[in-house]
């Protein structure tokens, strides 16, 4: 009887590429990301903008002195960030996730990017349906003053929440670093420390939407990936 031969311990297990110098087009969706993410998410007015001597609470009224031509802008861009998104998820399958089918760093950035991608879908259509329901808006007869402010309310730290996924993807890039010989060290260690920053951060102030920021660290992953030496951006044998 025939018997399958087993594989030699002596052979060695396939590893990554060593990473190179040079430029890589790719990663830079990454970082076009991160600066589509900052202009979605201060695109926005809020009561107090006029002044430092505004009274609180803000009240309904409040409310109705807002210019709705930044929400409707933000709900604009921010639908364009979810589809980018979406693209890089795309870009990151096929370039990374199927070249490095083990790697669970790579799929943990995947996850994080698609849902950031929804709940952005989500915050960022309040925003629009903000600046299409206040006065000057094409349907600024819609809603009284309650129902505005109620909308206001939504979008007052629900786009900032959105981008709270993408900390898993930071964490990830950490584990391909430090785990997995994936990434540069230096680019991991910089996601990781930045993502536990923002979280002690809300600890502290118990600020929610503080975990937002991370969207300043697609920019430089982006670039870091395009510029710099990581095994996922070498060219294949």
């Amino acid at each position: 009887m025939n018997e399958t031969t087993p594989l030699s311990p002596s052979v060695p297990a396939p590893t990554a590429p060593e990473g190179r110098g040079g430029f890589t087009a790719w990663p830079l969706l990454i970082a076009l990301c991160g600066v589509i993410g900052v202009i979605a998410l201060f695109l926005e007015g809020r009561p107090d903008a006029n002044g430092t001597d505004f009274d609180y609470p803000v009240t309904a009224e409040d409310v109705l002195g807002l210019d709705h031509v930044p929400y409707r802008l933000s709900g604009a861009v921010g639908y364009l960030l979810a589809l980018l998104l979406i693209a890089t998820a795309v870009v990151w399958r096929h370039r990374v996730e199927r070249r490095f089918p083990g790697s669970s760093g790579a799929t943990a950035v995947s996850f994080g990017v698609i849902a950031t991608a929804a709940l952005v879908t989500l915050t960022y259509g309040w925003r629009g349906a903000v600046g299409n329901y206040l006065p000057g808006g094409p349907e600024a007869d819609t809603y009284d003053a309650e129902g505005l402010y109620n909308y206001y309310i939504m979008t007052d730290f629900s786009p900032y929440i959105a981008f709270i996924p993408l900390l898993a993807s930071a964490y990830g890039l950490a584990w391909m670093a430090f785990r997995e010989q994936l990434v540069s060290r230096g680019l991991g260690a910089l996601a990781g420390l930045f993502a536990s920053a923002l979280l002690v951060a809300v600890f502290v102030t118990g600020v929610p939407g503080l975990p937002s920021m991370i969207i300043i660290g697609l920019i430089a992953a982006g670039i870091w990936l395009a510029v710099g030496r990581s095994p996922i951006t070498a060219v294949q044998p």
